[in-house]
């Protein structure tokens, strides 16, 4: 068995090595089209005379620059997307955070018959009470009861 899961492990490890590869791959691949594409953009510009070398070049950047900005407006959509939901995502487990709290705070009041049945040993200490009672609000239910019992 031991022997099976480290085969597994190296198996697995193998796969996402070969992915990572084949992403590495990708990427020289995209890398050195573009360096080529530059390459060939710079030989034209040389071919030009001075004037239209400098209008070409920054031909070039402006190209390059509007590329840049849609790669980066996308960016920002997905970006704001993923914002949306999960704000979304937020407000749903905040309306479940306060359900949660509120069910809490009702369920100890219910569960507490259930434990009354047991005697429970309560150490008090000797104090003088003149008819003032102080309690929670979710404990007067309770109250009442144990009151009437």
């Amino acid at each position: 068995p031991v022997l099976r899961l480290l085969e597994a492990q190296l198996q697995d490890q193998r796969r996402v090595h070969e992915e990572e590869m084949e992403a590495l791959r990708n990427e020289l691949d995209a890398t050195q089209e573009k360096l080529h594409e530059q390459q060939e953009a710079s030989l034209q510009s040389l071919q030009l005379p001075p004037g239209a070398q400098v209008e070409f070049g920054l031909q070039q950047e402006i190209t390059r620059l509007t590329n840049e900005n849609l790669d980066l407006k996308e960016i920002v959509e997905k970006l704001e997307k993923n914002e949306k939901k999960l704000k979304k995502q937020l407000k749903i487990y905040m309306k479940k955070v306060q359900d949660f709290e509120a069910s809490q705070t009702i369920q100890p009041t219910e569960r507490r018959p259930h434990d009354s049945n047991m005697p429970v040993a309560v150490q008090r200490k000797e104090k003088n009470f003149q008819g003032m009672l102080e309690c929670r609000k979710e404990d007067e239910p309770l109250l009442i009861r144990n009151l009437i019992t």
